[in-house]
């Protein structure tokens, strides 16, 4: 709703914590009816482009550059719909392909909040419409007393403190391109990288599509860190040409220098490595012992602080992928049912259950446990026309 002062677009927001991540949740009706003017408004509302996105409500990393769209859904099988938006932080950019599960942990309590969706005494399930993925995601949120519990004993990697747990399950999570779990119909390519050479990488499609690569095949160790990965151009211009080679095997554009721009979000770059001793960013050791493997996601063409939600999604298919990356890396007595992910923060767990289908796998969903925060409700005063 435009404020008096024309200048001004003033719009409600609330601010959550959601996972890893941190965005700003909205409702639909509070956005202009043309969506061709959302862009140029989540960009000003956000600071962008800007590195430091000074003037505006955005944190400066792809983590904390992120927008969720919330409604009333009209369908049967969801209680609200969800449209993800990346702003990114140094490009008048925003991306609408794929979601972050990370701010999907928080749609709940925000719907919630607003009244969407009514609180039940113990616990809540709302089903959640991801519009960007054409999926469905079931939270389970805490409440009592008709309200969200925010506290709790249950602790995620990359975020300090406990919260109450939120379990995220994605319901028939493979094929948000359409084009199925193995979209290029391979459990493993040869992708053919300009100045490099040819790169075994599996790309899958669960929850959000990743190409997955062993992290010795690009020089890489995966006991990286995102600071060090950061400060090696070298290294991060190799690690987007693999993405944007995939993406045009994946039919997303037909230039992979043009990856950047035409598809910043999609597919989401990951490098895999067996399990071994390693320090987190925050100098604590973590023994293979714990770990089923090592994982290092990009988003953005920055390195992921932690790790991406849906990237575990992906992760937990593709180990049950017989002959992908993720499948070869692992142990072979691995419980898929409860996968540790070792990434920068510390330990991811996830699982998933399937079918045998004809010697593949046949998804029923996905699943994990992130936790969520309300950090403020208000109005954002956006100088915008």
């Amino acid at each position: 709703m435009e404020s008096k002062n024309q200048n001004f677009y003033k719009l409600p927001v609330t601010i959550m914590r959601g996972g890893t991540s941190k965005g700003v949740y909205m409702l639909k009706e509070d956005l202009p009816e043309d969506q061709g003017k959302w862009e140029s408004l989540l960009l000003r509302m956000m600071g962008s482009p800007d590195k430091k996105q000074i003037d505006g409500l955005g944190g400066s990393q792809s983590v904390t550059s992120k927008v969720a769209i919330v409604s009333r859904s009209s369908r049967p099988d969801a209680d609200v719909d969800y449209t993800f938006a990346q702003v990114s932080v140094d490009k008048p950019l925003v991306s609408y392909k794929g979601n972050c599960g990370n701010i999907s942990s928080g749609v709940g309590p925000f719907a919630i909040e607003k009244g969407l969706v009514e609180a039940k005494e113990g616990k809540t399930t709302v089903r959640i419409y991801n519009t960007n993925t054409d999926k469905i995601i079931a939270a389970e949120v805490n409440t009592a007393d008709g309200e969200v519990v925010y506290d709790g004993d249950f602790c995620i990697a990359g975020v300090p403190g406990t919260a109450s747990p939120i379990r995220l399950k994605f319901v028939d999570p493979a094929g948000t391109l359409g084009k199925g779990l193995l979209p290029t119909g391979n459990a493993v390519d040869i992708l053919e990288i300009p100045g490099f050479g040819p790169v075994q990488a599996s790309i899958i499609d669960a929850a959000n599509p990743l190409v997955f690569v062993r992290a010795k095949d690009l020089g890489l160790t995966g006991l990286e860190l995102p600071d060090d990965l950061n400060a090696n151009q070298e290294k991060l211009s190799l690690l987007e040409a693999v993405r944007g080679m995939a993406a045009v095997k994946l039919g997303l554009i037909e230039d992979y220098t043009r990856s950047a721009w035409e598809t910043p979000g999609i597919p989401k770059m990951t490098f895999v490595s067996e399990a071994e001793d390693y320090m987190t960013s925050d100098g604590r050791e973590l023994k293979k012992e714990s770990i089923d493997l090592l994982s290092r996601m990009m988003s953005m063409q920055k390195a992921h602080p932690s790790y991406a939600m849906t990237g575990a999604m992906c992760t937990a298919a593709a180990a049950v992928v017989p002959g992908s990356i993720v499948n070869q890396v692992l142990a072979e007595d691995v419980d898929t049912g409860f996968i540790h992910i070792g990434h920068p923060g510390g330990v991811l767990e996830c699982g998933v259950d399937y079918q045998e289908n004809g010697g593949m796998p046949l998804i029923e969903d996905t699943f994990g446990f992130r936790t969520a925060n309300l950090l403020l409700e208000g109005n954002a005063k956006i100088r915008w026309k």
